[in-house]
């Protein structure tokens, strides 16, 4: 049995076969769950892809290495958002100025309190730098854990439960405060749970995707720009 799961591993087919399974029933049991806005898909395939790895005793460096060429999609697919931003572009423009101030403090606030919490409760170096860009997309927060000295296997958790949390603290404030309007739910799902909070914005409404899709890439680039000169910047002043 070992044997038959290590020459399948050996090529890249198995482990896109078990993500793309895991995926698929995933979503079949959160619609058979009612798609519940705290269980997004991608938490439930996580879970049943990480218990398959488990029980057929298979590396995760082996699955990973496999798994690899899907990363390939991650690129194409963040800038395919900016289709739903020029359909939504003249309601961005009448908002620029509010989005021009809140969009530094909120990409730096996301970043800071992470790093906090972690660091008073002892956290290593390479667990900070792997925390720090938890509120960007994929794409950009790996370029961004590398090069701050992260490990990108504890960046790719802290995304899914930045994202999932993202999701249940943004639907429940906007209950709580009773904000209705899609603009405001969706800047804030996009900006604090970067993709998996703009696929949340898109079950929305369409405003409320392309608003997100605005939140996420901003947060994205700002992210990649300021934060590995602040996080150098305690040195060079030292």
């Amino acid at each position: 049995m070992s044997e038959m799961i290590e020459q399948l591993m050996a090529t890249p087919l198995a482990a896109v076969a078990l993500t793309l399974a895991a995926y698929f029933a995933g979503d079949r049991l959160f619609r058979a769950i009612h798609a519940p806005a705290w269980c997004p898909p991608l938490l439930v395939a996580a879970l049943l892809l990480a218990a398959t790895l488990w029980l057929l005793g298979i590396d995760f460096a082996d699955y990973r290495s496999g798994a690899g060429w899907l990363m390939l999609l991650l690129g194409p697919a963040t800038v395919a958002l900016g289709l739903p931003l020029h359909q939504q572009m003249s309601h961005i423009r009448e908002l620029w100025r509010p989005l021009l101030v809140c969009l530094p403090i909120t990409a730096g606030m996301a970043a800071l309190y992470a790093v906090g919490i972690a660091w008073l409760l002892g956290a290593s170096p390479e667990t900070l730098a792997s925390l720090a860009p938890k509120s960007v997309t994929a794409p950009i927060a790996i370029g961004i854990t590398e090069r701050l000295g992260g490990s990108v296997a504890l960046l790719m958790g802290g995304l899914l439960v930045t994202g999932v949390a993202a999701i249940g603290c943004v639907s429940l404030m906007a209950r709580w405060l009773d904000i209705h309007d899609e603009r405001l739910i969706g800047l804030a799902l996009g900006i604090n749970g970067h993709a998996l909070g703009t696929v949340r914005a898109f079950e929305i409404g369409p405003t409320a995707g392309a608003f997100a899709s605005l939140g996420m890439s901003l947060t994205g680039i700002l992210t990649a720009l300021l934060l590995p000169l602040a996080w150098h910047l305690p040195g060079l002043i030292g």
